[in-house]
């Protein structure tokens, strides 16, 4: 029954996708059948409602103006079915009375039809412009949210280059220059000379932050398999910095991947890290990387507290800025309790460039955690990519 409801609400549109011709074909086809019918029954049945239909159809589907001829063709027809089937009237006033009722019947309901018509039509046309203009607006919006994010994205990167070039190397030349005068200090036997020692340790350390805090907002050009180098370097410093165990997991091979859509996957893995360290407090954290098909997985997995009861309706900034970057590259963003304790951020992109080689089995990865197991509890030998 559903189906049959739903053909028949579609019956309109298909009608006003037939030819004009076609449409007025069909309404004197139904008007003559009509009145053949009316002739055959007699002149004791009235066929006025039958008639009226055809008209309606006439009215909403051709026009006012056929829709009126064919009003006129009705009240013929019907008088001239009444007098052949042997109607006799008293006076010939009742045979006119009877035809002006019935113009007057089918005029009123061409006008209506012929009006709700019309403004259907002008509701239609008012909706397809608003569709377009939203459809503009909606793409002038992404647009200008992708070329926001990009001048961020090089903004970042040029304050990297800045850091790594620039403030790394003054910070060098000075680490140099004062060890040479620490150097100079300790030949004359002056107890200055380890204080200038501790000086250029304490420089060094600086550089060191300085070279990790570059890398962190502008990292390795991020094409092909320099986003895996990327986030090899993010867990090298997580490891380093934070004494949690943090590693990339990577199957096979990357295939290519643009510097875009790498960037906001690197962007999102980092986010997720940050997240991970800030509340769950994780012992360990996976980074992986699979393919199959046409779309890749990334995913942020780690053992720690999980996520709080108040997650879904308080939803951070970062989450929404994760949950954006992924959409901006055709992705979808999921982040789920992990079953094993911890939290799993799972990112799914396409990736258009993969070859024949990536869709011979589905056994390479898995789109979703759905039967697989968690890379928390694989064995810590991974395939390196």
């Amino acid at each position: 029954m559903p189906a049959i409801l739903k053909r028949l609400a579609r019956t309109p549109q298909v009608l006003s996708g037939l030819s004009r011709a076609l449409l007025i074909s069909v309404s004197v086809a139904f008007i003559g059948l009509v009145g053949v019918a009316d002739f055959l029954t007699g002149f004791n049945l009235s066929f006025s409602a039958f008639y009226l239909l055809g008209i309606g159809f006439a009215a909403w589907f051709v026009g006012k103006p056929f829709a009126l001829v064919m009003a006129a063709v009705s009240i013929v027809i019907s008088a001239a079915g009444d007098w052949a089937a042997g109607a006799h009237y008293s006076t010939v006033f009742i045979p006119v009375w009877n035809g002006l009722i019935l113009t007057m019947v089918y005029a009123v309901t061409v006008w209506l039809l012929g009006h709700l018509r019309a403004a259907q039509r002008e509701l239609e046309h008012k909706v397809e412009q608003r569709t377009c203009a939203l459809t503009r607006e909606i793409a002038e919006r992404e647009r200008l949210e992708k070329e926001t994010l990009e001048i961020s994205e090089r903004e970042q990167r040029r304050i990297g280059h800045d850091l790594h070039d620039g403030l790394c190397q003054y910070l060098t030349a000075t680490a140099m220059a004062a060890q040479v005068i620490a150097q100079r200090l300790d030949a004359q036997s002056q107890p200055e000379s380890a204080d200038l020692g501790e000086l250029v340790r304490l420089i060094e350390d600086g550089i060191a932050m300085t070279r990790d805090i570059a890398h962190g907002i502008a990292p390795l050009e991020m094409e092909s398999a320099g986003l895996v180098t990327a986030l090899r370097a993010l867990a090298e410093n997580v490891s380093r910095i934070s004494k949690v165990v943090c590693r990339v997991d990577c199957e096979v091979p990357p295939p290519l991947v643009d510097g875009t859509a790498a960037t906001h996957l690197y962007r999102i893995a980092q986010e997720a890290v940050n997240n991970a360290l800030r509340h769950g407090k994780p012992r360990q954290i996976v980074m992986s990387l699979s393919w199959a098909r046409s779309r890749g997985t990334l995913t942020i997995e780690d053992d720690g507290a999980g996520l709080p009861e108040e997650w879904q309706s308080g939803r951070g900034l970062g989450t929404r800025i994760m949950a954006h970057r992924a959409g901006l590259i055709g992705g979808a963003l999921s982040i789920e309790p992990n079953p094993t304790g911890g939290t799993w951020v799972i990112c799914s992109f396409p990736s258009p460039q993969l070859g024949p080689s990536w869709t011979d089995s589905d056994d390479v990865s898995k789109m979703s955690h759905g039967g697989r197991e968690s890379p928390l509890a694989e064995r810590e030998a991974s395939a390196p990519c």
